[in-house]
């Protein structure tokens, strides 16, 4: 299966599985209805089906789809089924196939329904990259991350997916919220500022808000509702979510320039410069986490240089393990 196959198919089954959950705009609402409609309602079917038989039935789906495009006539093809639930499956895509053809055209449903007119930026290793949407909201994207987007929101909703980090400032908009798809998770905005930073080692997403509220789901199930300072972290093995009070600031140092260290605690400037340097910092003495200092590491600055300054600051001392861990020890602050 090629890659743009591969996305039609993950496209449809996204679209089937949000109409259940009442995630779809009403332009989508109207587009499963008619299947639905015109294919001997599969509905109760679909909902009956496991999570391999809802990929099985997509695929047969998809391939009937592809089959069309090149063909004024319904081609079908008919095979014993080896269950009667299959019969049924297939009776009802086999209708639901021939309507999809006649009714809406492949073209029309392939670049209105199918294919959103998404573009994609991609972010390097060692890189950082902000870019400005069509509705004016900013995004700022992590090393590594990468963002698909529409051109244009035309919809009833504003919608982008992530895999990565990235932080955003969404333009206020009541009429067309805005939801961002990291996974399966989405989280849903009016208008605000926070960050999402998909962890894929150790199988987590978190999201946390520096400015107005935000909705977190997982398939339509509401994991929180987050205001300032407030993080939530959903791992994705378990689905087990956790909410926690944070420093915002400190975990969105990340995107800026430069690093400030505004009367913090050690512990939060540790936090800081794993974020914009994505190295692993422990402390040996608990202690030294709670001593307070300030200032300013500018942009350019290597974390060798910046360590031995708070290093001094904070009577301690710092070494890097083989595996590339930095141990900060000794005797701390008074």
């Amino acid at each position: 299966m090629s890659k743009s196959d591969k996305m039609n198919q993950d496209y449809i089954k996204d679209l089937l599985d949000r109409y259940l959950k009442e995630e779809t705009s009403a332009e989508e609402n109207q587009l499963v209805e008619r299947w639905f409609e015109r294919s001997l309602n599969p509905d109760p079917v679909w909902q009956k089906l496991d999570p391999l038989q809802k990929e099985q039935w997509l695929s047969t789906v998809f391939a009937a789809i592809k089959g069309t495009i090149n063909s004024n006539k319904p081609n079908l093809i008919v095979k014993k089924p080896r269950k009667y639930l299959w019969y049924k499956i297939a009776g009802a895509a086999a209708a639901l196939l021939i309507s999809f053809s006649f009714y809406f055209g492949w073209q029309t449903i392939k670049n209105k329904v199918l294919i959103p007119d998404l573009a994609t930026v991609s972010v390097g290793e060692h890189q950082k990259k902000q870019l400005i949407l069509a509705d004016g909201s900013q995004v700022w994207l992590n090393a590594s991350a990468e963002l698909r987007y529409p051109k244009s929101f035309s919809g009833k909703t504003r919608e982008i997916y992530l895999v990565g980090e990235a932080y955003f400032d969404i333009q206020h908009d009541d009429s067309k919220p805005f939801l961002i798809h990291t996974g399966k998770i989405t989280t849903t905005v009016l208008g605000t500022a926070f960050n999402i930073k998909e962890d894929q080692n150790s199988h987590t997403i978190e999201v946390t808000v520096t400015r107005g509220k935000v909705r977190v789901a997982d398939k339509g199930k509401v994991l929180g509702i987050l205001t300032p300072n407030r993080q939530l972290s959903f791992n994705l093995l378990s689905r087990i979510s956790t909410e926690k009070m944070v420093d915002a600031k400190a975990v969105i140092a990340w995107q800026d320039p430069d690093i400030l260290f505004d009367d913090i605690t050690f512990a939060d400037a540790a936090l800081q410069l794993q974020e914009y340097f994505h190295v692993k910092i422990a402390f040996r003495n608990e202690r030294l986490k709670n001593c307070r200092f300030s200032g300013k590491a500018l942009n350019g600055d290597n974390i060798e240089k910046i360590l031995k300054v708070i290093c001094a600051f904070n009577n301690a001392s710092w070494q890097t393990k083989p595996d590339g861990t930095i141990i900060i020890d000794g005797p701390g602050c008074n």
